[in-house]
């Protein structure tokens, strides 16, 4: 089992890595698949996108059909796109797109097509159609957008998972109790492990740059949230908090009667910054989603700021270690929304930075898992019902309570031995099991909880 830092962890907009990310890579690739496949073709042609099941559901107010547009114009979630505007505006006016000097019929204004229906393979699916001037369809694909940024097409989905072996990577652990055995013989701690399997494909220096890249990506975005006021796009009237939050706490920074619980307010403070910026479509890290961003990297902040002898020479490591559990988490399950709810996102942000935290902390491989299981544990069951379809409410405060549970529970271990009943690998399961069973309603649908219990003003 091999999920890649590079991968677990991608530079992109907001406000979602399922929804907005996914569909913009997904276009993208299709337009690399268009220039490759399509034959030639004197007549005329035209493309037709059908968002299924929770994009279609959601879509609007995850800016779905924006980022669908951007990919067909050659932009990337990582990249700037001061120029959108305008080229989008060409592209209402002729009402054409060119691939191969071959111009392709596409009204994005009547084009996207919007179909409820879930299809079987996962609850995220776009469909691109191109047709001749007879209707008859010369090139389609169909992507399904899995999560935190990973798409997959038709033939992908049902392709058997790749299994590494001792050819692939040192370490090719599947599950935690692989993983633990691995640690304890090799005598390596999971970041070890992780940046042995790692530089298999790259080199350190490649390593460390990227590592380095994503903490100043995640740390760029927490201090712009906590200078940045105002309301969020959507509809829903949401005022940003994070800024004020921040201004009292360093108001009454030095008072001798602050309380001990103004630790929760810093953590919260940190982590609502990365997702208010994530709600106004600013650059995130998926962490390991968008809509879950926030936890990790406050985590991290809320060490390097507020733990005495912190050392931000670690944070390449904590990185590391959060990859590793949220690798194990994809692998076993799933850390996306719209196929477990929250649990997988929130959850699985929380397991990640629960890990990382005990890792700083000097915690053995065991109280490492520990950690993450007891994050995890104490999300199973969160549905994803974001009201209006926007990554707002509760998704922002939920980032805050999602790190706070992380340090919690990298406590909890660090006061343990690492022995415990529920393994890391049960709860994992057990939460896979959990959004199998879980109402499609509550899982990024805003069809129901919260999305229905709130009237929208």
């Amino acid at each position: 089992m091999f999920v890649s830092v590079f991968d677990m962890f991608k530079i992109g907009v907001g406000p979602s890595s399922s929804h907005t990310m996914g569909p913009m890579l997904a276009a993208n690739r299709f337009v690399v698949l268009v220039r490759e496949k399509l034959p030639e073709n004197d007549g005329d042609i035209s493309l037709k996108i059908t968002l299924f099941g929770s994009l279609a559901h959601t879509g609007v107010g995850h800016g779905t059909c924006k980022a669908v547009f951007a990919g067909l114009l050659g932009f990337l979630p990582d990249e700037e796109m001061d120029d959108f505007a305008d080229l989008f505006d060409n592209l209402k006016a002729k009402k054409t797109l060119k691939f191969n000097e071959q111009e392709i019929a596409f009204d994005p204004d009547k084009d996207i097509i919007v179909d409820k229906k879930t299809k079987q393979l996962h609850a995220n699916s776009l469909c691109f159609d191109i047709a001749d001037a007879e209707g008859n369809v010369v090139l389609s694909e169909t992507y399904y957008s899995i999560g935190g940024g990973f798409i997959m097409n038709e033939a992908e989905m049902h392709a058997p998972p790749k299994q590494s072996s001792k050819e692939d990577i040192p370490f090719p652990f599947h599950n935690g109790q692989e993983m633990l055995e691995m640690g304890s013989e090799a005598n390596l701690t999971l970041a070890q492990m992780k940046a042995a399997n790692e530089l298999t494909y790259r080199s350190q220096k490649q390593l460390d740059d990227y590592l380095e890249k994503i903490w100043c990506v995640m740390n760029d975005c927490i201090e712009r949230g906590l200078k940045t006021g105002g309301e969020l796009p959507g509809g829903l009237f949401v005022k940003r908090r994070a800024s004020d939050i921040y201004k009292a706490l360093k108001g009454d920074a030095g008072r001798n009667d602050v309380p001990l619980h103004s630790a929760i307010d810093w953590l919260s403070a940190y982590a609502m910054a990365v997702n208010e910026e994530n709600a106004a479509g600013g650059r995130v890290v998926t962490a390991p989603t968008n809509g879950a961003a926030g936890v990790l990297p406050s985590v991290i902040k809320y060490y390097l700021e507020h733990v005495p002898n912190s050392d931000k020479n670690k944070v390449p490591d904590m990185l590391l270690t959060a990859a590793v559990i949220g690798g194990l988490i994809k692998y076993n399950a799933s850390i996306s929304g719209a196929e477990v709810g929250c649990q997988g996102e929130i959850g699985s942000a929380s397991a990640m930075a629960a890990a990382a935290l005990c890792y700083v902390l000097g915690g053995t491989n065991e109280q490492i898992e520990n950690a993450a299981e007891i994050a995890l544990e104490h999300h199973l069951g969160m549905t994803c019902d974001p009201i209006k379809g926007l990554v707002q409410i509760p998704c922002i405060e939920r980032n805050g309570m999602g790190a706070v549970k992380a340090v919690a529970a990298a406590s909890l271990a660090i006061h343990g031995d690492g022995t415990h009943l529920v393994s890391l690998d049960a709860c994992i399961e057990t939460m896979r099991v959990t959004g199998r069973d879980m109402d499609m309603k509550y899982k990024e649908t805003s069809l129901g909880g919260l999305s229905v219990s709130v009237v929208e003003c």
